[in-house]
């Protein structure tokens, strides 16, 4: 499994792989395939997250619960879909939120959120894995543990990180992260059951991008083609 993780993650994660919750887990997703599940994301995209975006080049990190269940659509960044799928309704509703914050911003045509990854937005989901067309079928099965470390391992070797907390789920992850050397912006899921909620007029994205420009960052180019 470890084999598969960008250098720069492996180095502050490496001893990760060895502890029993991952052998543990790593036995539970074999025994997922010999007994004929379909498991998402394909393997080669579990760690997409970590690889598009290295641990030094991390800016921004938002936080999903759990892959898309759907064929085709999770490729290891949360909220985020393969090109010619569908845009997911959360998705739908970050982006009328983009348009919002920036009168210059025009809608994608797909949900491939892979160019945030590249600049430094870690698209983490809590669970890495899902059995297709079951949601939540893969959690407390070990992948909160080490994604649990990953927040915390970011927020005690990094400084000036924007976490984006949606959700009350999301929320919940607020004591892993140390708020005095961290920026923590919360508000309600963009789901379409809570959007109304407060993530609509958030600015969250706008705000990010301010935060990053008085640590000195380059912004992130939130607009995708």
């Amino acid at each position: 499994m470890a084999t598969a993780l960008e250098p720069s993650w492996l180095h502050v994660l490496e001893g990760e792989f060895e502890k029993p919750y991952m052998k543990s887990l790593k036995s539970f997703l074999l025994e997922e395939k010999q007994k004929g599940f379909t498991v998402y994301p394909k393997n080669a995209d579990i760690f997409n997250a970590f690889n598009h975006t290295p641990f030094d080049k991390v800016k921004v990190v938002i936080l999903g619960q759990d892959p898309y269940h759907g064929q085709g659509q999770a490729h290891g960044l949360s909220f985020s879909v393969q090109r010619g799928i569908v845009v997911p309704p959360s998705l739908k509703n970050m982006y009328k939120e983009l348009a919002e914050e920036f009168s210059e911003y025009k809608i994608p045509n797909h949900g491939d959120l892979t160019a945030w990854a590249d600049q430094g937005v870690l698209l983490l989901n809590a669970t890495l894995t899902v059995r297709a067309h079951e949601a939540g079928s893969h959690q407390n099965r070990g992948w909160e543990t080490f994604t649990d470390h990953v927040i915390s391992v970011l927020s005690e070797k990094r400084t000036g990180l924007v976490f984006l907390l949606w959700g009350r789920y999301a929320q919940q992850k607020e004591s892993l992260i140390d708020t005095q050397k961290h920026f923590v912006l919360k508000a309600a899921h963009p789901s379409p059951f809570s959007a109304y909620n407060g993530f609509f007029g958030s600015k969250h994205f706008a705000k990010a991008n301010e935060i990053l420009q008085k640590e000195g960052l380059t912004p992130i180019d939130w607009q995708i083609v």
